[in-house]
């Protein structure tokens, strides 16, 4: 884990006495690229005492310390804006002659198109968005670190590698939660309602994976919405809730060019629809809307109700049930809305302790734990 630490120069020198007092073992070597001094002494103190750290100010230098070094380096981190070579354009260059190379981009900008071309063609690990908490990177470079050491070992088998991703996916989920103090948790609960549901369907294991899958990345398209809408602190414009309406297929545009993703991303598309084909983006109707996405909208819509907002209190979980009862065949499918209020019971617990349900219900973490 990484240490906790106070922002200053007093205690990077502090920093380095005590680095010199342990015995080096050998570490993974990371390469930090930024054209800004200041971020890049905030890498250094966030990852010095648990990985060895070179720095780069700009594209070409990193290039000569890969030709260099490039066999030892595990990782890259690099910033997008930068003069002389963007960070997708030496992540493109990276990628042709160090595929193993683990890919990290920096980015002040919610960019889509950027954020789509270093996941599709760069074959970036993760994104994250500028200024970013030490503890972000902290977690995002161990599973960077994580994935690179299984990629590399040819004794790994195929289930680490299952449960890398979905570490990753449950990071991201808990990463965009994390952006809002009113959303903690959310896409957890919203998972485990549509579980809860969708167990009482009888449905395969591989379509229960999907929607945890579906569930826990429902609202990722919301990575590419200015923060200044997406952490209002009141009711939106109808200007702004028309850029909000954007997230489910910003989300698909994000996902589908991640093969193990791709059939999940229509889903993502329409968890704002309707039944009664009044939702949004492409109005569809009744069993038009697939099935996972018709849970999902159940358990999201419950989950916003139930939760605290800056402008209004939550609603009590029995006055919740009977909105989603009124909506039925309205918003909701009428069938999928009557088990949910037969199972409100289940529900309430799970809304209570969500922690505890989590390993109760997901098919993940039973997949992992095999």
């Amino acid at each position: 884990m990484c240490p906790n630490y106070l922002d200053n120069d007093t205690l990077l020198n502090i920093d380095d006495f005590l680095f010199s007092t342990f015995e080096k073992s050998k570490k993974h070597v990371i390469l930090a690229v930024d054209d800004e001094q200041n971020n890049l002494s905030l890498i250094k103190r966030t990852l010095r005492l648990e990985y060895d750290v070179l720095f780069a100010s700009n594209g070409e230098e990193a290039l000569k310390i890969l030709e260099e070094k490039g066999d030892e380096i595990s990782l890259v981190v690099s910033d997008q804006k930068m003069p002389i070579m963007e960070g997708t354009e030496l992540f493109k260059r990276i990628s042709e002659k160090y595929p193993d190379i683990v890919k990290i981009l920096l980015t002040g900008y919610s960019n889509i198109d950027i954020l789509v071309e270093a996941i599709n063609e760069c074959h970036l690990f993760q994104y994250i968005i500028k200024p970013f908490e030490p503890e972000q990177l902290c977690m995002i470079v161990h599973s960077g670190i994580e994935k690179f050491e299984m990629s590399t070992s040819k004794t790994q088998i195929l289930r680490d590698l299952s449960e890398l991703f979905y570490k990753t996916i449950k990071s991201i989920a808990q990463a965009l939660d994390a952006k809002d103090k009113y959303t903690h948790g959310h896409s957890m609960r919203v998972t485990l309602y549509s579980l809860a549901l969708a167990k009482q369907l009888n449905l395969n294991d591989e379509l229960l994976e999907e929607i945890e899958t579906t569930g826990l990345l429902h609202d990722i398209g919301k990575i590419a919405i200015p923060e200044k809408i997406l952490l209002k602190p009141g009711r939106l414009t109808d200007e702004e809730f028309e850029v909000i309406k954007t997230h489910p297929e910003l989300g698909e545009r994000l996902v589908e060019g991640i093969e193990k993703l791709k059939v999940i991303s229509s889903w993502l598309k329409s968890h704002h629809e309707k039944y009664d084909g009044s939702g949004y983006p492409e109005h569809l109707k009744g069993e038009e809307i697939p099935l996972s996405s018709r849970i999902i909208a159940i358990a999201d819509t419950y989950d916003a109700m139930t939760s605290s907002r800056s402008y209004r209190s939550a609603l009590e979980h029995e006055d919740a049930i009977e909105e989603i009862k009124k909506c039925s065949g309205t918003q909701f499918d009428p069938k999928l809305a009557e088990i949910f209020v037969s199972i409100a019971d289940e529900i309430e617990k799970i809304k209570n302790n969500p922690d505890y349900y989590y390993p109760i219900y997901s098919y993940l973490d039973k997949l992992m734990n095999k």
